[in-house]
């Protein structure tokens, strides 16, 4: 099949708009069109429902989607792989949701990448559910994720516990009156999402809602606010008076896994890296 068909079905279901995806793809919108037509002559389907400024995934685009985001991924892989240089011989592809690399990932990444200057890599952040079928897929090597996947033809390993604190930018902020001036509700998984709304049944709608602690903290310090940040990224912070702890709020933690096949290709070197990853992490803890 066309790849060439695929990203244009891609890009116009994530635009949901013909001429924004032409735009984005240095295409004319007829072209999009025709493209999109040969796609669901080939199929034999249609994969659009088009309602005026209404585009929608019919059922059989839904089930198409995840099939064509796996084979360019697929094809995206193999380009890399055969483009490996003679003294990069080996690649590793590694993905986490935006909190991960936030709240740790990144500094371990680059830590690990230093120390294994032999390798290639591949770094990815996308959703949970993305990555838990890339992993199963073995489009990805290793996934780092707070909610790890109950799969049982995936290796679960516990890297250690990521501490977070609940910090603002308000002088003498109780946590109630934190959660009700600017609170900036960041994504941490199903735990603390429990945890939270135990501790705080009340809660007003938040301020925001994200999925990354560096949107939660540039915005903290550009407008003011309250959230839950990792203590890796805050301490400098709280002991400049940047930011301030939240004393009568509870310090939460999330558990953090390594997820990977344990029938993988390069197992020996993942486990080497889990460790790794492991270490550092509890370092970082200390």
């Amino acid at each position: 099949m066309d790849t060439e068909l695929l990203k244009t079905f891609i890009e116009v279901q994530r635009t949901r708009h013909f001429g924004k995806a032409a735009e984005n793809l240095y295409l004319t919108q007829s072209a999009v069109s025709f493209r999109i037509r040969q796609l669901e002559q080939q199929l034999g389907v249609n994969l659009f429902s088009r309602y005026r400024n209404n585009i929608q995934l019919t059922a059989a685009g839904e089930r198409l989607l995840p099939h064509a985001e796996a084979m360019l991924t697929a094809l995206q892989r193999a380009k890399q792989d055969v483009a490996v240089s003679a003294d990069q011989a080996v690649q590793l592809a590694v993905a986490a949701t935006a909190n991960v690399w936030d709240a740790f990932l990144l500094q371990g990444f680059i830590n690990i990448q230093q120390a294994l200057p032999g390798l290639s890599w591949r770094a990815e952040s996308m959703g949970k559910d993305q990555i838990a079928r890339q992993v199963l897929e073995r489009h990805l090597d290793l996934a780092i994720l707070f909610d790890a996947p109950k799969v049982d033809e995936m290796q679960i390993d516990k890297l250690g516990d990521i501490k977070l604190l609940p910090v603002t930018t308000f002088s003498d902020s109780s946590a109630a009156e934190a959660m009700r001036r600017q609170y900036i509700l960041v994504d941490w998984g199903t735990a603390f999402d429990i945890q939270h709304a135990r501790c705080f049944p009340d809660l007003a709608p938040p301020y925001l809602r994200t999925g990354s602690a560096r949107i939660a903290l540039e915005l903290m310090q550009q407008s003011g606010g309250s959230a839950y940040l990792p203590e890796t990224m805050v301490s400098s912070l709280l002991a400049d008076n940047g930011l301030r702890l939240i004393k009568d709020a509870p310090v939460m933690t999330r558990e953090l896994f390594a997820v990977s096949l344990p029938k993988a290709a390069q197992r020996n070197r993942i486990s080497d890296i889990v460790t790794r990853l492991r270490s550092l992490l509890h370092s970082s803890a200390k």
